[in-house]
């Protein structure tokens, strides 16, 4: 997969209802994206074969005759794992054991059907944005040499997100496998601004990515001369065959136990998969200590 350029992408659609994919080609192709669309499993299979890297997103239906969902998803993260371009489910009811097996197998966002077009837009567009930072964490890494590789111990203090993302890819390359590391670690010290610091609740982002406003409510809050002076630390501590990171913020902690696992209802959300997803595939072991502002992720090496 190409690194993608701001408001574009290639989406594939997938569904065995050609009305279905009518509709979702004309609401996408209203915006910058183009759409190849396929009508079952196979064929969705088979272009992903021939040409998977020309993907950046794909939405599946949630049940087709052929080849269902889940099946598609495994052969592509069993045969190119090298993919890992975002994946919409499709669906008009899923359970949480349906949305765990989804999310294992690789799709990370759901859509409710049927659906508004500003639904689907704000998926899409969500989906799309943590693909950029996803791209943008990996290329870091990948071009930073493990200058700490002998690292015992370290803390690093940060306050913006740009802050975080810088001494994230610094201080993962600690471990033994930084790529798998840094995107956990990241949406760690995210939680530590976003939700700790600047005091943003669930409701809060919800609203603020579904009307385009996240960005500009960030900065207005690192402005508040209280809560922008806050500061969140991560801490490096390396233990024999394990590496532990703990995250520490200033806010008042939240609810973390219903976060650490997939839910069905954050599933259909444009955010709140963070936390679970960090858990099953960044982190060897999460640990959220006292009010929820402390946690320690343990890689094991």
């Amino acid at each position: 997969m190409s690194q993608l350029p701001s408001g574009t992408a290639h989406i594939l659609a997938v569904d065995d209802e050609p009305l279905n994919l009518v509709v979702l080609r004309e609401i996408l192709s209203l915006h910058p994206y183009r759409v190849t669309t396929a009508s079952n499993g196979t064929e969705a299979w088979r272009l992903l074969c021939e040409r998977a890297a020309d993907f950046d997103l794909i939405l599946l239906d949630r049940m087709m005759p052929d080849m269902d969902r889940i099946e598609v998803l495994r052969r592509l993260r069993a045969t190119r794992p090298e993919h890992q371009c975002p994946v919409i489910m499709q669906t008009a009811l899923a359970t949480d054991a349906d949305v765990a097996e989804g999310l294992r197998a690789g799709a990370y966002y759901y859509l409710t059907k049927p659906f508004a077009a500003t639904t689907l837009l704000a998926v899409v567009n969500a989906a799309l944005t943590d693909l950029r930072l996803r791209q943008s964490l990996l290329a870091r890494v990948q071009t930073t040499e493990r200058t700490l590789a002998c690292l015992t111990q370290a803390r690093f203090s940060f306050r913006t997100q740009e802050e975080a993302r810088g001494v994230a890819t610094l201080v993962a390359t600690a471990v033994p496998n930084p790529q798998r590391v840094v995107l956990g670690l990241t949406e760690l010290m995210f939680n530590a601004i976003e939700h700790g610091n600047l005091e943003l609740s669930y409701r809060d982002k919800t609203q603020l990515i579904d009307a385009g406003r996240l960005s500009e409510e960030l900065e207005l809050r690192l402005a508040d001369p209280v809560l922008g002076a806050r500061q969140a630390t991560v801490e490096f501590d390396r233990k024999p065959g394990e590496g532990r990171f703990r995250v520490t913020d200033q806010g008042n902690g939240f609810n973390w136990e219903r976060y650490l696992d997939f839910s069905s209802e954050r599933a259909f959300h444009t955010h709140g998969r963070g936390i679970a997803m960090t858990r099953a595939f960044s982190f060897d072991e999460l640990q959220y200590q006292g009010c929820g502002n402390s946690v320690v992720a343990i890689a094991r090496t």
